[in-house]
């Protein structure tokens, strides 16, 4: 029943066995969150913004790349949604008292069965991104090299049936 608190064979992991690839990339998202604190929040997000960034602390969008309403959230849509987690607008100081921010990132959710086409939002979400990671190839760019490549506000960006793409604010 309760096998996270057994300590024997129940719970112990056969490392003989390891997948080293699915090893690497959840070593790599671990280190993505532990690197930005837009990924770890103390506080739960208001939508509104902090400190004139004039966006707010998350943002939620349809793949047209336009802000929800409360009618987007009852489609068919809403399968396939973009969550803006604002780097500028986190609620924290640090240890000295200073204010937290972080990059900027999108996420991209499809939880559909076929492909969809997202559109970058414009008017205030960022001018350019680049990719960290997409779950439909299992890699992930903590940062960006000098061939990266960039994608522009108003862009499409396609993602396959049931994936996550995840984007860095580049401006």
């Amino acid at each position: 029943n309760n096998a996270y608190c057994q300590d024997n064979e129940v719970s112990w992991l056969d490392w003989q066995d390891v997948d080293v690839d699915l090893l690497a990339y959840t070593t790599g998202l671990l280190a993505l969150r532990r690197g930005h604190p837009v990924f770890r929040r103390r506080r739960f997000f208001h939508g509104r913004p902090l400190r004139g960034s004039g966006v707010g602390d998350i943002g939620w969008l349809t793949p047209d790349g336009v802000e929800m309403a409360n009618e987007d959230w009852h489609g068919g849509l809403a399968r396939s949604i973009g969550v803006f987690l604002n780097g500028e607008a986190i609620p924290t100081v640090d240890d000295r008292g200073e204010p937290v921010s972080d990059d900027s990132f999108l996420l991209l959710f499809n939880a559909q069965y076929e492909p969809v086409d997202f559109v970058l939002p414009k008017d205030g979400w960022g001018e350019a991104w680049t990719k960290v990671l997409d779950t439909a190839d299992s890699v992930i760019t903590a940062e960006p090299g000098p061939d990266a490549v960039w994608h522009c506000a108003g862009e499409e960006m396609a993602l396959t049936e049931r994936s996550v793409i995840l984007l860095r604010r580049a401006d």
